[in-house]
């Protein structure tokens, strides 16, 4: 175990309860009449210059207007709660290639768009298409209508665009992983340990075109008094499906199913329902996210639609060695002679359009 200070509990503001946050908007930044003027005017210059998104840089796309926000927001995740949703955006008025200029260059400002795949996207879309159920080994958690299970991603930063939302349900769902871990040391201290140890996590569920089936990691760092969390409950245990995966021991699944519960026990979540042009910037290492079921519409032009975003962040962060899914390369590292020219996707204009022939199962 890599811990540089006895067990003790996380304080706030990274630890909070959603019960605590839910009537307050503290959270949810309102964007104003020239931050919207200035996001339109300089996304639909993006668009016309069409560059290419491995090697476009925040400067080459300044946003004067919007660095007051920026810097918020950036605190806010770095230092503060761990997330921001902000909102304002008229995306009514806007195609979704605009849309996604206007996140992708937000996304600049707040660090560096990643690679979300072996095929090199730097915009993911979350849309079903898929009548699989979570617990379906080949469902892809973009493609499906079910609920998920709480879990980190493979960045510092995860960002959530809404296009449009569903027809019912399908709310985000934040957890603190500083609370998940005061919980835990409050109720099974002997269990806590762990989550400071490595864990194998799947890696080919993830991602089919991984290079591998599992890389490891443990779920929490404490290095200079900075705490960090990366938790995939339901990655930990479909890695035992690979046989050269260690068994889970009995403490190590008290853990697991205790992580679960505390997730699911009223008052711990936060819930919001995403509105049309809804942003929410998560810091990874804050918190947790999940997603509830939902009913979409029967148009495909009016069902559920989010984009993603993969950030690392420049801001220094200490952690162990190999923290999180430390696997993943950054953009540059999708060279076009890697992807054949029918799955590139670029440029904005391209990459504003889902990839239906990829995470499908």
């Amino acid at each position: 175990m890599q811990v540089d200070a006895t067990l003790a509990p996380i304080p706030s503001p990274i630890a909070w309860r959603g019960d605590e946050l839910e009537n307050s908007r503290e959270w949810i930044y309102l964007l104003n009449p020239d931050e919207i003027a200035e996001l339109e005017e300089v996304a639909t210059r993006f668009l016309e210059d069409d560059p290419d998104l491995r090697t476009v840089t925040a400067a080459d796309y300044p946003l004067p207007m919007c660095v007051r926000g920026l810097a918020q927001w950036g605190r806010d995740m770095d230092r503060g709660r761990g997330f921001v949703l902000v909102r304002g955006l008229r995306t009514y008025l806007y195609s979704d290639a605009l849309s996604a200029a206007i996140f992708f260059v937000i996304g600049l400002h707040l660090g560096q768009p990643m690679r979300q795949n072996e095929v090199g996207d730097m915009i993911q879309h979350v849309i079903a298409t898929s009548d699989m159920t979570y617990d379906n080994p080949k469902a892809s958690s973009l493609r499906i209508r079910d609920a998920l299970t709480y879990h980190s991603d493979s960045s510092d930063v995860v960002s959530l665009m809404c296009l449009r939302p569903a027809k019912s349900g399908g709310a985000s769902s934040l957890v603190s992983a500083a609370t998940l871990y005061n919980e835990v040391l409050k109720r099974r201290p002997d269990l806590a340990p762990l989550l400071f140890e490595s864990w194998h996590n799947d890696w080919r569920k993830q991602d089919r075109d991984a290079p591998a089936n599992t890389y490891e990691t443990p779920m929490m760092s404490y290095v200079d008094g900075v705490f960090s969390a990366y938790i995939g409950v339901p990655i930990i245990r479909s890695a035992q499906s690979y046989p050269e995966v260690p068994r889970l021991t009995r403490a190590q699944v008290e853990l697991l199913d205790l992580l679960d519960a505390i997730c699911l026990e009223p008052g711990v979540a936060l819930h919001m329902d995403f509105r049309p042009g809804d942003m929410q910037w998560l810091l990874n290492y804050s918190a947790l996210h999940t997603r509830t079921a939902f009913e979409d519409w029967p148009e495909d032009q009016r069902k559920r639609h989010l984009i993603r975003l993969w950030l690392k962040r420049d801001e220094p962060r200490p952690m162990v060695p190999n923290f999180g899914r430390h696997v993943v390369r950054g953009r540059q590292d999708a060279r076009g002679d890697e992807v054949p020219p029918e799955k590139q996707k670029f440029r904005i204009g391209q990459a504003s359009i889902p990839r239906l022939d990829w995470g499908n199962g």
